[in-house]
């Protein structure tokens, strides 16, 4: 019979009652050789006229039943003691998981049911804690999202009110002064259709709601005609770009116009906040079986403390990354949530004299 099949409660508990068979029987034939030595070879001894009375009144057969029966149920409850307590850990182990944060693992002690039973019931748990810490986080998530749209929505509207109110009660003296009042209105109003973009463009890609439509993508192309289209932008800001790139086939699974977002905000908050260096600077490389994309910029550096935060909803960096350089602080948050649904990472690095973004996307071979 195999090892496995033998290694089960079911097989232990069979070998603790044949254990425990073997156990009353040699007690009962040794009380029973010693019973008979002292009754027919020692008749002096103090307990021949008890082992008399025994057998006259009451029986042999009677008095060898209960002490069989009495010591086959100790022994069965010996054998089985360390299967019992094991199962009354499991129980115990059991009722705290139903103690919210109370998860103590269970120990694997055998290879049987009850050690499968602890496994189990310890990967359940481990399990149960992750989902109780991410519905947590889930919860805090959503509150700091509503106190970080809510802060976000009132400044700028409770500017809009202002003017127009100042409008509606015909304090301005003359049209210049209200179309001037007019023009700030209505630039809050951009700034705000921006946040609300921002925001509904966040939920969309945090929120797994659509599927990725992925196709393979050359993306040493799509980097080169993106860095085109913002020369416009990088003229406005003063700037201009250098793309370094790999005689490497660079192609990847993805979505363009996912992909088109996430690299657009990542220009945007070069250019932003990298005005000062002159100059942008794109990197395509391949390293391993990955396609990596580096964009630089060369102004003010993001502190340290601040460089694993960046990529948090609504976070802005203190000095330059302040809310006057007209961010939503959604930007970097959505191009993680793209780039990590594309199965790919995006990191930071920044020092006194660059801050680089860099994305990595596992590497396709070229389509035929």
């Amino acid at each position: 019979m195999s090892v496995k099949y033998i290694n089960t409660v079911r097989w232990k508990f069979i070998w603790a009652f044949i254990l425990s068979m073997m156990t009353g029987a040699v007690i009962l034939l040794g009380g029973y050789r010693l019973a008979s030595f002292l009754l027919l070879n020692n008749p002096a001894s103090p307990a021949a006229p008890v082992l008399k009375w025994i057998v006259i009144h009451i029986g042999s057969l009677p008095v060898m039943a209960a002490v069989g029966i009495a010591s086959f149920v100790l022994f069965f409850f010996l054998y089985t003691r360390k299967i019992v307590s094991y199962l009354e850990e499991i129980t115990r182990g059991i009722q705290q998981i139903t103690k919210l944060g109370e998860f103590q693992p269970i120990a694997v002690r055998t290879g049987d049911e009850l050690g499968v039973l602890a496994e189990n019931i310890n990967i359940m748990s481990e399990r149960l804690k992750q989902s109780l810490l991410e519905e947590r986080k889930a919860v805090q998530a959503k509150n700091d999202l509503i106190t970080g749209v809510s802060h976000d929505l009132r400044t700028p509207l409770t500017s809009m009110l202002g003017y127009l109110e100042y409008i509606e009660q015909d304090r301005c003296r003359e049209e210049t002064e209200l179309r001037y009042y007019v023009a700030i209105a209505y630039q809050k109003t951009l700034v705000l259709r921006k946040l609300i973009d921002d925001l509904f463009e966040y939920t969309r890609v945090n929120s797994g709601g659509q599927p990725l439509v992925a196709e393979p993508l050359d993306l040493k192309a799509f980097i080169r005609q993106l860095a085109e289209e913002s020369v416009t932008e990088l003229a406005r800001a003063g700037m201009v770009y250098e793309l370094h790139d790999t005689p490497d086939a660079l192609w990847i699974q993805g979505a363009p116009f996912e992909l088109l977002r996430a690299y657009e905000n990542l220009i945007t908050n070069a250019i932003r906040y990298g005005q000062d260096g002159r100059r942008l600077e794109i990197v395509l490389l391949r390293e391993e079986e990955e396609a990596v994309v580096r964009i630089s910029n060369f102004g003010e550096m993001i502190a340290e403390s601040d460089l694993p935060l960046i990529f948090e909803r609504f976070y802005r960096a203190e000095r330059s990354r302040s809310r006057h350089t007209g961010g939503s602080g959604l930007g970097l948050a959505i191009a993680k949530g793209i780039v990590e649904r594309h199965q790919g990472s995006i990191t930071a690095q920044s020092d006194s004299s660059r801050t680089d973004f860099i994305t990595r996307f596992p590497l396709i071979p070229p389509p035929a």
